[in-house]
């Protein structure tokens, strides 16, 4: 695929949105046979909802790939989209009082569309990020200034072929002091790359201002790479008026809608299967009970985010008065689990009640696990970077858990603590989605450790 292949790339996508979304109103039709009234024709309706996007995607241009390939950012802007489609159709209907559209139509049609344009963009992101590996697809780029900091970017992104950049030259600082202005800025526009990352540490005010109207007039992307090397830190740019100020934290800054999307989502999947599953919970309220002496739940305090302490609730795995001792991390071979307890706990089954502390607002289906204070300090201690992990709701299951299962002792929490890091520097609902379909599998197999 050639460069300027990739430009049609946006109108494709563009299209193929508007071809699942009627695809989608198509197949919820079929499933809900009364889906127009009588006073309403198929074609008004689908106009209105065409029109909708189309106006809502020109302004989100949600249908833009943009380079570095990051898929929980491209679904994020589509999960922003949908709601504001969601919005605009509800409210015209509303406002001509067209009550006769089908609630669990329009259900049917955006759970559809949402899975559908999920899996389209995920095909794409596939797609581009093996043709880019194979050397097609690429933006030539030009590097200029500081060796060392160039280098280190080169190093960078020769790990990620995926991005899809190629470095055609490198011109030193030295080697533009040797030209004048101009002819270094002519020679370096006549070579015409797509991009022209600045590695300056310290650059003339006037060979910059020339660089970047250079830049807009031949249409080159300008991009300035900092001196600065960040090990577990985060970086964001915020413009005071003309000055772009550098804003250095220890955690990921989480947007606000992607708090409401998560927030969302817990409350919709953690209802849905407490009504479905009732049955369920009753069936192993009432096993738990008659299998062992004591109550069916049990509950313990834990330390929720921003060092907030609440209560978790578990089916009772283990006999009454297990930890008489103190606080104790239980083994595969553990005397205080009875035999009911140990089929639980392989699938999981222990955890439900903990759909409740969604729904309360205590945790979240994906997040870091709930720890005790006792074992809170020793972690701490071994593990500082999990001071971090309080910043996010405790979750139901965790990336953790389902890489590396329940810890046995301080050492084995602190190797699972690596993986919910890895969870803060991404989280994302494709993630979510991710961890949630690995705790599924791991309930089936009974592979529960």
């Amino acid at each position: 695929m050639k460069i300027r292949y990739s430009k049609l790339l946006p109108i494709i996508t563009f299209l193929s949105d508007l071809i699942i979304l009627n695809i989608s109103i198509q197949c919820a039709h079929s499933l809900v046979f009364n889906y127009f009234s009588n006073e309403i024709s198929s074609s008004v309706f689908l106009l209105l909802v065409n029109m909708a996007w189309i106006s809502i995607a020109s302004l989100t241009r949600n249908y833009v790939i943009h380079r570095p390939l990051v898929l929980s950012n491209s679904i994020n802007r589509i999960l922003s989209s949908l709601i504001y489609h969601l919005l605009t159709v509800l409210g015209v209907v509303y406002f001509f009082k067209l009550y006769e559209v089908s609630r669990w139509e329009i259900f049917f049609t955006y759970s559809l569309f949402l899975g559908l344009i999920i899996f389209q963009r995920a095909s794409i992101f596939f797609i581009l990020d093996y043709i880019r590996k194979k050397g097609y697809n690429r933006k030539h780029v030009i590097l200029i200034g500081d060796k060392t900091i160039a280098d280190r970017l080169i190093r960078s992104f020769s790990k990620h072929p995926e991005y899809g950049y190629y470095f055609t030259a490198f011109i030193s600082e030295e080697q533009i002091q040797n030209l004048s202005e101009q002819t270094f800025l002519n020679e370096l526009f006549d070579k015409k790359p797509d991009e022209i990352f600045v590695c300056y540490k310290n650059m003339p005010p006037s060979l910059l201002q020339n660089l970047v109207d250079g830049g807009d007039q031949n249409k080159i992307k300008i991009k300035f790479v900092s001196d600065l090397f960040l090990s577990n830190n985060f970086a964001s740019v915020i413009n005071y008026d003309n000055l772009p100020v550098i804003q250095l934290t220890s955690k990921p800054e989480i947007a606000l809608k992607v708090i409401f999307f998560k927030r969302t989502f817990d409350i919709m999947f953690s209802s849905f299967v407490m009504i479905i599953g009732s049955p369920a919970f009753l069936l192993l309220t009432i096993i738990t009970k008659f299998t062992s002496k004591g109550p069916a739940f049990y509950r313990q305090e834990r330390i929720g985010r921003d060092h907030k302490p609440f209560h978790i609730y578990k089916f009772r795995s283990m006999f009454v008065n297990a930890e008489a001792m103190g606080p104790q991390l239980s083994s595969d071979d553990d005397p205080r689990i009875t035999k009911w307890g140990k089929i639980m706990r392989k699938s999981r089954l222990d955890e439900l009640p903990q759909f409740w502390n969604v729904i309360k607002g205590d945790m979240s289906i994906v997040g870091p696990r709930p720890e005790r204070q006792f074992f809170i300090e020793q972690l701490i201690i071994k593990s500082p970077n999990y001071k971090k992990l309080f910043s996010l709701k405790p979750g139901l299951t965790s990336m953790g858990q389902v890489n590396y299962g329940y810890a046995e002792n301080v050492d084995q929490m602190c190797d699972r603590v690596r993986y919910d890091l890895v969870y803060l520097k991404n989280m994302s609902l494709n993630s979510d989605l991710s961890i949630i379909f690995k705790t599924v599998q791991v309930m089936v197999q009974l592979k529960g450790k």
